[in-house]
C-alpha cells in the first residue's frame, strides 16, 4: 500500500487559503506548516511561493510518510523533509520561522493543543511574522452556519475534548502568547482564515 494519502477537501480549499497566505507571507524565509496532514497543501502551495522554504510537520508518522511520498512524487524543490512536531511537546524541533500556517487542527484536538500551538508560535515567530489558522470557528459563542453546528456535534461524539472553537477564546490565548489578531477572512464552506502577527 502506498504511503501517499489524499484528502478530498484539500483540492477544494487550497486556492482560497493560498489567497490569504500569498497576501500575508514575507517575501522570503521559512514557513512552518503545523499538522500538515497528507502533504497535499505543501506540494501545491510551495511552488507558488518559490522564495519561501516550506517546512511541513505532523505528529503522526503515517502523515509524515504521506508528506514524504508527495514530495518524492512531485519533486517540489522548496519543501523540506517533514518534521515530527507535536505542539504540546516542548521545545519544538525548529528554532525559528518567518511564518506559521495551520489548517484544520485545533477543532480535532484537545483545547490544550490549541493553547500549545499559540504559545509555541509566540516563541518561534519573529516580531511581525504571521500565524494563519484555517478552519471553522464560532463567533460570540455562536456557530456561523447550521452545518458547522452539526459538524461540531459529530466531533464531540467522537471525542468530548474536540470541537469547533470560539474565536474570541482563541484570540485571548493568542494575546497572552504575544500574538495580535489582525484579520479574519471568511472562506468557502463556512470556514475562516484567522491571521495573527507576533508583537
Amino acid at each position: 500500500m502506498t504511503a501517499k494519502q489524499t484528502f478530498p477537501a484539500t483540492e477544494r480549499n487550497r486556492e482560497p487559503i493560498f489567497g490569504v497566505l500569498a497576501r500575508v507571507l514575507p517575501s522570503k524565509g521559512t514557513l512552518l506548516e503545523i499538522a500538515s496532514g497528507t502533504g497535499e497543501h505543501a506540494v501545491w502551495m510551495a511552488p507558488r511561493v518559490p522564495s519561501i522554504r516550506w517546512q511541513p510537520s505532523d505528529a503522526d508518522p503515517a502523515m509524515r510518510a504521506s508528506i514524504a511520498a508527495w514530495i518524492a512524487e512531485t519533486g517540489v524543490p522548496n519543501v523540506a523533509v517533514p518534521l515530527a512536531l507535536d505542539v504540546c511537546a516542548t521545545p519544538w524541533p525548529i528554532d525559528s520561522a518567518d511564518a506559521i500556517y495551520c489548517a484544520n487542527m485545533i477543532h480535532i484536538a484537545p483545547w490544550a493543543a490549541c493553547e500549545a500551538l499559540l504559545r509555541g508560535a509566540g516563541v518561534v515567530l519573529a516580531a511581525g511574522a504571521p500565524l494563519v489558522l484555517y478552519g471553522p470557528f464560532k463567533l460570540g459563542g455562536v456557530h456561523t452556519a447550521e452545518s458547522n453546528a452539526t459538524f461540531d456535534a459529530s466531533l464531540q461524539r467522537r471525542d468530548p475534548q474536540w470541537g469547533v472553537r470560539d474565536l474570541e477564546r482563541v484570540v485571548d490565548v493568542a494575546r497572552d502568547a504575544q500574538l495580535r489578531h489582525v484579520e479574519s477572512v471568511s472562506l468557502p464552506a463556512n470556514n475562516q482564515a484567522i491571521v495573527f502577527r507576533r508583537r
